[in-house]
C-alpha cells in the first residue's frame, strides 16, 4: 500500500467523541471520481471501548470550513467491529465532490475512552482474501 501524507484524513486519530478527521483534503471544484476509482481506506488501529456504534461519513463543502458540509456516503460500525485491524465497508470516494472532503466521525452511546481510526487515499489498498 502506498500512503502519501498529503492523501490522510485521519493519522491514528484517537476518537473520544463525535469530531471531524484532522486533516481536510482539497481536490479543487472538480470530480474526481471518474476513471479510475480513488481508493480510499479506512482502518482501526485501537480498539474503542464503551460507545454503541461510531458511524464514519466521508463529507465533502465548497468551503474549507464545511459550513454547508454533505454526506456523499457513511457506515455505521458496531462496537462488535471497532477492533484493532478491522477495515470499513467504504473502499472508494463517491462522486460528488464540492472541492473540499474529510471524514466526520459520529459516537452513538457513551463517549469512549479508546479507540483510533487511521483513514486516507491509499495507492492499491493492502488487502488479503481474508478481508474480501
Amino acid at each position: 500500500m502506498i500512503l502519501d501524507e498529503q492523501n490522510l484524513f485521519s493519522d491514528n486519530q484517537t476518537i473520544t467523541k463525535s469530531c471531524a478527521s484532522t486533516n481536510v483534503i482539497n481536490f479543487g471544484k472538480r470530480e474526481i471520481s471518474f476513471g479510475t476509482p480513488v481508493e480510499l481506506f479506512i482502518q482501526i488501529t485501537e480498539d474503542f471501548n464503551n460507545l454503541t456504534s461510531l458511524n464514519i461519513a466521508v463529507q465533502t463543502s465548497e468551503d474549507e470550513d464545511f459550513s454547508d458540509s454533505e454526506n456523499l456516503i457513511e457506515q455505521t460500525m458496531l462496537l462488535s467491529e471497532l477492533k484493532l485491524g478491522n477495515i470499513s465497508n467504504i473502499k472508494f470516494l463517491p462522486k460528488g465532490n464540492l472541492g473540499y472532503m474529510r471524514l466526520y466521525y459520529t459516537v452513538t452511546g457513551t463517549a469512549p475512552t479508546s479507540g483510533a481510526v487511521f483513514a486516507g487515499i491509499v495507492d492499491s489498498a493492502q488487502e488479503s482474501f481474508h478481508n474480501a
